[in-house]
């Protein structure tokens, strides 16, 4: 049976723990210099229904410096842009590559396309989750404090594809997460009762941030939703992560976000700028993280 990440959830725990640390081994093996090219011979396609700059260049890169070839296929250039059914497209593309990845929109149709393609297809992005951005987060958590196991983390923003995978790495990593959104802007209530026992909301970010050990942001409007972006600005405003908020988690706590940032809108400059923020970290890890990912569809689906 072909396998597929298209959630956290599509990873057992043991296997996301083991490759978090493989990640960082992999991470470790570059900055010694060492050349390990395990995908020769292997191709990922790349479609992308959504622009991006961190998501193609680390899936290109990690299939460069691991020996195999990266295709990247946007609307323009791919008939699934013209109108050809998405089982089609995941037809005809995994008879000629060994796996695929997408950005798109609709989470039911990366659903779609896994279903009609024989090769793992890798969600690079949806509106409803966004595992592999996750997969760095946790990584770098992991260098910086450790497990996370019983760690406390701060949700602030937007109930966006980012705090939803947030959900679902708070149950399989057993970290608590406290999510802050305005009313009328949480995650979805089938994705929140899947964090029972492991998720908090609050439309307080102040009540979130108390003593917490990682607080994580992103933007108030995504792509997609830039004709919001005024309305929203208004409303999130209290939802800012600066540094009086900051002073509320705990002494040594970090801040994260998944960039891009509008420093003085979601984060002010002073705190993503700032000593407590491993956004840097955190956005080199999406080249190891999906590295080991890539390892582990590609040369051990059935680990």
């Amino acid at each position: 049976m072909t396998r597929h990440f298209l959630t956290l959830f599509d990873l057992s725990k043991e296997e996301l723990h083991a490759l978090l640390h493989r990640a960082i081994a992999l991470k470790a093996m570059r900055k010694r210099g060492e050349l390990f090219q395990p995908l020769v011979g292997k191709t990922l396609a790349m479609v992308f229904e959504k622009a991006s700059t961190r998501t193609r260049v680390s899936f290109e890169a990690a299939m460069a410096q691991c020996g195999g070839t990266a295709l990247f296929l946007s609307p323009r250039d791919a008939q699934i842009g013209r109108g050809e059914p998405i089982e089609d497209t995941a037809r005809v593309l995994s008879r000629m590559v060994d796996a695929v990845m997408i950005r798109t929109f609709a989470h039911e149709g990366i659903e779609c396309f896994a279903q009609s393609s024989m090769v793992p297809v890798i969600n690079g992005l949806t509106d409803l989750h966004h595992p592999c951005q996750l997969l760095a987060d946790l990584q770098t958590f992991l260098e910086h404090r450790g497990d996370p196991k019983g760690a406390k983390v701060a949700w602030i923003g937007d109930g966006n594809n980012m705090c939803h995978s947030y959900i679902q790495a708070a149950v399989q990593m057993d970290f608590q997460l406290q999510i802050a959104c305005p009313q009328g802007y949480e995650p979805d209530a089938s994705i929140m009762a899947t964090g029972k026992g492991h998720v908090n909301i609050t439309n307080q970010p102040q009540e979130a941030a108390e003593k917490a050990d990682l607080i994580v942001t992103d933007v108030w409007a995504s792509m997609g939703q830039e004709n919001e972006q005024q309305a929203r600005a208004a409303l999130f405003a209290p939802f800012c992560v600066n540094s009086k908020l900051m002073s509320l988690a705990k002494q040594d706590a970090l801040f994260m976000h998944c960039l891009p940032a509008h420093r003085g809108e979601e984060v002010t400059g002073d705190v993503i700028d700032g000593s407590q923020s491993i956004v840097w970290d955190e956005a080199e890890n999406r080249l190891h993280a999906q590295k080991a990912l890539l390892e582990l569809l590609l040369l051990h689906p059935s680990a």
